[in-house]
């Protein structure tokens, strides 16, 4: 059994987002270069033929049914993981017809800048989000999407992408290596790099770097925390950095997870077998190193005081991370001097706040909750985005409460 995850993880890891052998250490660049002459952030994107988009489809999608086979043969074939597998399977066609509209956008769309390269590992690509009116610098999000620590993809932030960009804000959405192709610590350090790519190289892209906000969704939320504990530690010992803490306004974590040791169990009774679970956290005796709750706890006040405002976001009807985790955290950071906030959303679930809630059109609380934090300073920027058009709706609502019945999540 061992074998073979060895050997998955090294084929992944010799293959790049389309399938083809690549060179071992490609030097970092953008895949999009700015174009000669481009002035005040404003891109000109390279002309490419309906045949290369498609392609690109094609090979993106490949990436994604090889990672999950490869989940499927480690994790073996038992009645749970099928139940859960037929259960996902019947979510996503109820939602088919929204995410075909999201991923035309995300395939097609001019304001989308897609696989630029952050770093050397073949995961190491971020895509962007870019507003139609960027004549000024905007306002930049990373994000770091979930995934269950397996199957996280940087396309899975395109609703999101788009609903913030049509709101004038740069999204940044960083993709890295998943179990088995990387361990946790791979998982950290890809998120930070990415973030270390947006604070140093955004302005190219019509971004203000003076205004960056980190983001993390599910596993994607403990990733980025932990990547911003990680980093905060390492700037108050004074040890070597690419991108600094407080470069970043403010953190938000959306449905994560961020004392270890307490979900361990509660993912085995969800079915993220407990072996499984702690192979991807890198054994038990790691777990604190990884639980954002615990460093906070044991850091230095110099450490807390180099923190960004923290908004932590939750449905209370999450079963797949308990609302009590972001809670506690909160609970936490405000008892050792830290700036954090709890947003509770009554009877969401995991999903409801990030994916159905937007599909569903019109005003969306997740985004106009991050959009009053953004622009908390800026009472300009809040009325034109209260005049802005409401998105239109992607998915009739039989479907949207549908999927929620037979939702995995």
């Amino acid at each position: 059994m061992r074998a073979s995850v060895d050997e998955a993880g090294a084929l992944l890891a010799r293959s790049d987002s389309a399938g083809r052998r690549r060179p071992s250490t490609p030097p970092v660049r953008s895949a999009w270069p700015r174009p000669p002459g481009a002035r005040g952030g404003q891109l000109r994107r390279q002309s490419s033929s309906f045949r290369e988009d498609v392609g690109h489809a094609a090979s993106e999608t490949y990436l994604v049914s090889r990672l999950t086979f490869s989940l499927l043969k480690y994790l073996g074939v038992g009645y749970r993981w099928m139940s859960q597998l037929l259960a996902l399977t019947i979510y996503a066609i109820l939602l088919m017809p929204g995410f075909i509209q999201v991923g035309y956008y995300y395939f097609f769309s001019s304001q989308v800048r897609r696989s630029i390269v952050y770093g050397d590992q073949p995961r190491n690509r971020l895509d962007l989000y870019i507003p139609k009116d960027n004549s000024r610098p905007c306002p930049v999000v990373a994000f770091v999407t979930g995934g269950a620590w397996i199957i996280g993809y940087k396309a899975w932030g395109a609703l999101l992408g788009r609903r913030l960009a049509e709101r004038g804000i740069i999204v940044a959405c960083i993709d890295y290596r998943n179990f088995p192709q990387g361990t946790i610590g791979d998982m950290v350090r890809d998120a930070s790099q990415g973030i270390s790519f947006v604070c140093n190289n955004i302005a190219s892209y019509g971004g203000d770097p003076n205004q960056i906000y980190l983001m993390g969704q599910s596993a994607g939320a403990h990733i980025a925390a932990c990547a911003l504990m990680e980093q905060a530690v390492k700037e108050s010992s004074r040890q070597p950095i690419s991108w600094s803490v407080t470069q970043i306004k403010a953190y938000f974590g959306l449905s994560g997870g961020y004392n270890i040791h307490n979900l361990v169990d509660h993912f085995n009774e969800r079915g993220l077998h407990r072996s499984i679970f702690l192979s991807i956290m890198e054994g038990e005796e790691s777990l604190s190193r990884y639980s954002p709750e615990i460093v906070a706890k044991k850091s230095s006040a110099e450490t807390i005081a180099l923190l960004p405002l923290i908004v932590l976001m939750h449905g209370t009807e999450d079963y797949s991370i308990p609302s009590s985790a972001s809670q506690t955290f909160v609970d936490v950071l405000q008892k050792i001097g830290a700036q954090a906030r709890l947003l509770l959303y009554e009877g969401k679930t995991h999903t409801d706040i990030f994916l159905q809630d937007p599909l569903r059109g019109g005003r969306d609380p997740l985004v106009e909750d991050i959009l009053n934090v953004i622009h908390a300073d800026d009472p300009i920027a809040r009325q034109k985005i209260a005049l802005a058009p409401i998105p239109r709706r992607l998915v009739f609502e039989w479907q949207i409460k549908l999927a929620r019945r037979v939702s995995p999540f």
